[in-house]
């Protein structure tokens, strides 16, 4: 039965990483991976999340199953999170149920799932470029899976124009994805206006908007970050949220992620989560505890939270501190081409609009890995292999000009 099977591709994340560990060269560098890396190389497990667990250890009682949808305490501080103590209509009405997922991707596994099997929509609009496992994700759920377009390589920017021109003739009960913040790959978000635009679009045409939300608080801040969700919610009664917890708690081992749909009201919110149940359950039957016990204990504890807000806002500064050297330094290195762009980026990556050449030349030239059309993990980056990684992308594009502008 299996002599026929034929071999996949690699994925083009994890399957570079493979590709980087087996390379020799000394002065290779993966800026490919989306992962927060400090100052000193490493992947740091956060003070707050060391305390959490060192408490968790003396405390845990036992070990048994968790309910199919989750932890409830860690689904009610997602909510808090998500809307804040304060809010008014969304969880005070009860509209809203939360499900704790294996990481955002098995968040939106779960949300495609429930879609197909529970709604009208069939089809859901993703931006170009995106985040490559979206597409794998919805196609393997059953969704027919478009695109419209994004970002513009000519100018480095969101072309929101084209943007609004294809959106403008999506069909009722379609899901349209949207990046909450720190758009992947592009690091590029709309500004309010904007977000206000595609908010009074959607209510008029009666999308059902998914928001990814996969680096809340590495752009601006944990509220801040949120804006196009707030503008959204004033418009939108149904909408979908899956974050993650391995970008700001830092747990990318643990998989932490939660699904929260928002409802019309409380009755309609538990036939919802009823059906989430039965999707889980076909699925993982129930998701794992030690991780979002962290997360639950930490947002829960107020001293705890408190020094994981600053140990965020740590990992936000580093990244913008290597944003703006990363421009400088390609500025200090070329002064024929303008790299402004970089600075209207926001989140852990910068993205450059490379082709395909130019990405290979620079891996294999150079031993610089990075995904797609130029996705650099600015965190990856530092005071040592920074003057090494411009002058290679400077030297890159000026053997490649007429490629690239």
């Amino acid at each position: 039965m299996f002599e026929s099977i034929r071999m996949a591709p690699a994925d083009p994340i994890l399957g570079l990483s493979e590709i980087y560990d087996t390379d020799k060269r000394k002065n290779k560098i993966n800026l490919g991976i989306g992962v927060y890396i400090d100052e000193m190389k490493n992947t740091p497990v956060l003070s707050s999340v060391k305390q959490a667990e060192e408490w968790l250890l003396k405390h845990e009682t036992n070990k048994n199953y968790l309910s199919i949808e989750g932890i409830h305490d860690f689904n009610t501080a997602t909510q808090n999170l998500l809307f804040g103590p304060n809010d008014d209509s969304i969880i005070s009405r009860k509209r809203t149920r939360t499900v704790q997922t294996p990481g955002g991707t098995g968040a939106l596994r779960i949300a495609a799932e429930f879609i197909v099997k529970n709604t009208k929509s069939k089809r859901i609009w993703i931006s170009s470029p995106s985040w490559v496992n979206h597409r794998n994700i919805f196609l393997a759920a059953g969704l027919e899976v478009y695109t419209y377009p994004y970002y513009d390589n000519n100018i480095h920017s969101l072309n929101f124009d084209k943007l609004y021109s294809s959106l403008k003739n999506i069909k009722p009960n379609d899901v349209v994805l949207f990046h909450c913040c720190c758009h992947n790959p592009t690091g590029i978000d709309p500004n309010t206006e904007q977000w206000n635009v595609l908010s009074e679009l959607s209510a008029k045409n009666q999308w059902l908007p998914l928001f990814d939300l996969a680096y809340q608080g590495f752009s601006k801040g944990l509220r801040e970050d949120l804006e196009g969700l707030y503008i959204f919610c004033k418009k939108n009664e149904e909408l979908i949220i899956c974050n993650s917890y391995s970008k700001n708690f830092g747990l990318y081992n643990e998989r932490v992620g939660a699904c929260t749909i928002i409802t019309n009201s409380n009755d309609d919110a538990e036939r919802v989560l009823s059906q989430l149940r039965v999707v889980i359950r076909g699925n993982y039957s129930n998701p794992p505890a030690h991780g979002a016990s962290i997360v639950s204990l930490i947002l829960h504890n107020s001293t705890l939270r408190s020094i994981w807000k600053k140990e965020l806002k740590n990992m936000r500064e580093h990244i913008n501190h290597m944003r703006n050297l990363l421009l400088n330094t390609l500025q200090d290195n070329s002064k024929n081409k303008n790299f402004d762009f970089i600075k209207h980026q926001c989140g852990m990556f910068s993205f450059m609009g490379f082709n395909e050449n130019q990405v290979i030349k620079l891996r294999d030239q150079f031993g610089i890995y990075l995904v797609g059309a130029g996705r650099i993990n600015l965190a990856g980056l530092s005071d040592d292999n920074i003057i090494y990684v411009s002058r290679a992308i400077i030297k890159t594009l000026q053997d490649t000009q007429s490629s690239y502008y």
